[in-house]
């Protein structure tokens, strides 16, 4: 068979091990693999290269893509989704594999309600994809915050500050639970849980009145904070979601902070730190995984479904099951990390 592959959305560590493990097992088949580049938009207009063992020899330990990502959506354009199955036609593709979040996985969804033999590949540091217990790219994104916090911990103790550290994380807040819990935070602020500046800040001074002269704070970008004012966002992306590094969040939060208590305050803002770099050997190993399966599933003629790590396990979801519902925190995962929020 002639496969086509592509990564769309934002880019995460974990990619290129994923679209090296597709091509190793298509190859191993007796397949061909072209390289769709720029995620969607290498199918709106034709943009796409051959991909041989040689070319994907030395990629498992890079980070980012190399094909190429955007957040082209073809469902925003009249005819863009007929476009894309019409050039799927062209270059001869009997089967596409999508790595990709929920909007790329959206757009394959589509794609094979059309009659386009498509099976897709979950990625997302948010790890919100519904019914995956990890996404590639998750567990790298959690240990550079984890080791963000690791370095904050020693300047806020020496200066006794409160530091802000905003994370991303659109629906959900994964990753600054995970990683804030991993690196020992004093108050986490996710989009599922609910707070307001006075509970904020009645925790920071009880910590202070117990004699702890520093505190650190990790802060989704996406969380609702009631009782303080952030920028209003008004650039939207092709898929309809706010470009939530306008709103600054984190500074707004510390600034707020300090107004509040007169405790001196300062913020980092991790962004895009937190999905480049090579990929840690988990996201290695998750993506070798699901890249074999996506390949073995349109051998068994299994189309619009996707390989996902479910209870240790590599298990195949529907795909109109895993888009359209962002999985949310665990609810017991959050009260764990209360538990230190002294």
């Amino acid at each position: 068979m002639k496969l086509g592959v592509l990564t769309g959305g934002g880019d995460c560590p974990g990619l290129n091990p994923a679209i090296r493990a597709v091509v190793q097992r298509a190859t191993q088949l007796g397949d061909e693999v072209v390289g769709i580049l720029n995620g969607w938009a290498g199918l709106m207009e034709i943009q796409s290269r051959p991909l041989t063992l040689n070319d994907v020899a030395d990629i498992f330990n890079v980070g980012g893509t190399m094909l190429g990502t955007s957040r082209t959506n073809p469902a925003k354009s009249p005819d863009g989704l007929e476009r894309v199955k019409s050039n799927i036609e062209k270059l001869g593709l009997d089967a596409l594999v999508a790595i990709g979040g929920d909007d790329t996985l959206g757009v394959a969804n589509k794609l094979y309600a059309m009659g386009v033999k498509t099976v897709g590949v979950p990625k997302t540091m948010d790890n919100d994809i519904n019914g995956a217990d990890y996404c590639i790219g998750f567990q790298t994104s959690v240990e550079i915050v984890t080791e963000a916090l690791d370095r904050l911990h020693t300047t806020a103790r020496s200066h006794s500050r409160v530091m802000v550290c905003e994370v991303m994380g659109r629906e959900a807040g994964w990753v600054a639970t995970v990683g804030g819990l991993a690196g020992g935070a004093d108050y986490i602020i996710v989009p599922e849980v609910p707070t307001s500046m006075d509970k904020i800040v009645a925790h920071l001074r009880k910590r202070r009145e117990s004699g702890k002269n520093y505190s650190m704070v990790v802060v989704s970008e996406a969380a609702q904070i009631d009782g303080l004012g952030t920028q209003n966002v008004t650039k939207i992306d092709a898929f309809g979601h706010e470009i939530l590094t306008k709103r600054g969040l984190g500074e707004a939060l510390a600034e707020k902070i300090e107004e509040m208590t007169g405790y001196e305050t300062r913020a980092t803002v991790l962004g895009h730190l937190v999905r480049g770099g090579p990929p840690s050997a988990f996201d290695r190993l998750l993506g070798t995984q699901v890249g074999v399966a996506a390949v073995d599933l349109i051998h068994s003629g299994q189309f619009g479904k996707l390989p996902v790590l479910h209870d240790g396990h590599i298990v195949t979801m529907e795909l109109a099951e895993a888009v359209g519902k962002n999985q949310k925190v665990d609810p017991k995962l959050y009260q764990l990390a209360e538990v230190f929020f002294n």
